[in-house]
């Protein structure tokens, strides 16, 4: 035989073919009962007894009301069926949830998992909610308000090439010497830092962005210009608004090897510790470039952020702190930042 692996006997627990059916049929014809044709086509007993429910209709013959079993009406009923099955929608069940959905992330520009999660541990729509996964299925299949275009993670972005140059200038303690603990983040006052630009204008303003590890609480502050003068303004700004408390607040800073950076390490001597990633390193402060994305929401690149007055800015930095963050157990930034001032203002 050409096809070694055939075998002319149907593989058990399987559905019957519509050859099955007609040779049921005509099994039925002889008078056969439903053990001797499972016996002959090999099936159990429960199977057949299913199908011949199945395709059995009643009909008139001879003015007498008589049952009989069509293969036509058993293949007939198994396709409805079978179309039928599946997962059942959960839209329409999770109206209110669904709505919730929307206007968190149309109006106030959350993410879907924030607003899955944050629905979740408060306890809303009694249970009747999907999951971030099915949610995603709905907007591709457009069954929702939310459309692809309005997920700006979706759009990729084209990666830039990267060159290395040598002599790379050092401005302090290179990240190898952070202690072990801050990478683990189990420990709050430690901070990365880095900066937003808007246009390339030199005249134009920037953004300097602060990111506690921990709490992932976000400081954005507008600066004068991306300088080490204007960031060291801003720094002492807010040793000034933390007052004695800034070192216990201040901890550590981790920050690129730009230069408005340079007088950074001046901060040593309220002993703050402050580090330097490798260069061409973002990945070491994720947590900082992953925020940089976030504000880049509301300023795209090249808007100049002298079109942003302070209160603006303010509005975007309260934004972030308080979406809900699938790390955090879907708490906010704002609240886990403000538990850990009450404990330190408490000692």
């Amino acid at each position: 035989m050409d096809q070694p692996k055939y075998t002319p006997n149907p593989r058990k627990n399987k559905h019957l073919s519509f050859k099955e059916r007609v040779k049921i049929e005509m099994l039925l014809s002889e008078s056969k009962s439903a053990y001797a044709i499972a016996k002959v086509l090999d099936r159990p007993i429960n199977t057949i007894l299913n199908e011949l429910r199945r395709g059995t209709v009643e009909q008139i013959k001879n003015g007498r009301l008589v049952k009989i079993y069509f293969a036509d009406t058993g293949q007939a009923r198994y396709e409805t069926n079978r179309r039928k099955t599946g997962r059942r929608r959960k839209l329409l069940q999770c109206n209110e949830f669904i709505s919730y959905v929307e206007q968190k992330m149309l109006e106030e520009r959350w993410s879907v998992d924030a607003a899955v999660g944050r629905a979740t541990i408060e306890g809303k729509f009694d249970k009747k909610v999907v999951c971030t996964k099915t949610l995603y299925n709905y907007i591709d299949e457009g069954l929702i308000k939310v459309k692809n275009i309005d997920l700006p993670l979706k759009l990729r972005r084209n990666k830039k090439r990267t060159r290395i140059r040598e002599n790379r200038r050092k401005l302090g303690d290179s990240i190898e010497s952070r202690p072990s603990h801050v990478a683990a983040r189990e420990e709050f006052g430690h901070w990365e830092i880095d900066t937003v630009i808007g246009s390339k204008s030199k005249k134009d303003a920037c953004l300097l962005v602060l990111v506690e590890r921990k709490t992932r609480d976000v400081l954005v502050r507008k600066i004068a210009s991306r300088t080490a003068e204007a960031v060291e303004e801003e720094l002492k700004r807010l040793k000034e608004e933390y007052g004695s408390y800034f070192h216990k607040v201040f901890k550590s800073i981790t920050s690129d090897n730009g230069s408005e950076f340079a007088l950074l390490s001046n901060l040593k001597k309220y002993g703050i510790g402050v580090y330097f990633t490798h260069p061409y390193s973002a990945f070491e402060r994720g947590t900082n470039e992953n925020h940089n994305g976030l504000i880049r929401r509301f300023i795209p690149k090249g808007e100049r952020i002298l079109n942003y007055c302070h209160e603006a800015i303010s509005r975007i930095e309260d934004w972030i702190n308080s979406l809900p963050r699938k790390i955090l157990g879907y708490r906010t930034p704002e609240e886990l930042f403000e538990e850990e001032l009450d404990f330190i203002y408490a000692i």
